[in-house]
């Protein structure tokens, strides 16, 4: 009976001591998840892209006519407020009290007009998005959920 208990003892001790850095290992890698701004796959991506043509025309016509769309892969609606897109100047948008249905997506316009459930309005007066740009969309605690590169007749996907 006695080496059933020293073996018992010594099970347990080992099952704790893994126990132990099994729990100091979660929030190192919890860290380096927030080093890195990489949020969970995400239902939310940049699901297409038409950039403005290099010209004179700031009508909002002309600036409507570029746009970043967003779309929602998931069944689930979500809540985009406070989620923005940007870039690579560091122009951003960012969303405010938007639901965007399962399933569906948003064309997000640079120029101006009314927001509607599938198109919404930077309200800005010259282009954003030209020939050889990135766009990136972040949650609404920064993360990056998807980002989506073009250089001219190239299109790149890298989310």
């Amino acid at each position: 009976m006695s080496a059933s208990l020293t073996t018992r003892r010594f099970v347990a001790a080992f099952l704790a001591a893994g126990a132990l850095v099994g729990a100091a290992a979660l929030p190192a890698s919890a860290d380096d998840h927030r080093r890195d701004h990489r949020a969970p796959q995400s239902s939310i991506v940049i699901s297409d892209v038409q950039y403005g043509t290099a010209g004179r025309d700031r009508s909002d016509r002309a600036l409507n006519r570029e746009w970043v769309e967003v779309k929602n892969t998931g069944r689930k609606s979500v809540n985009l407020r406070g989620f923005t897109l940007t870039d690579r100047q560091g122009n951003r948008y960012r969303f405010a009290d938007f639901r965007l249905d399962g399933r569906s997506s948003v064309k997000v316009h640079t120029g101006q007009g009314r927001d509607t459930r599938h198109d919404v309005y930077q309200d800005r007066r010259h282009q954003i998005w030209d020939e050889r740009d990135t766009a990136t969309l972040r949650d609404n605690r920064g993360n990056v959920l998807d980002t989506d590169s073009w250089n001219g007749r190239r299109h790149h996907r890298n989310g």
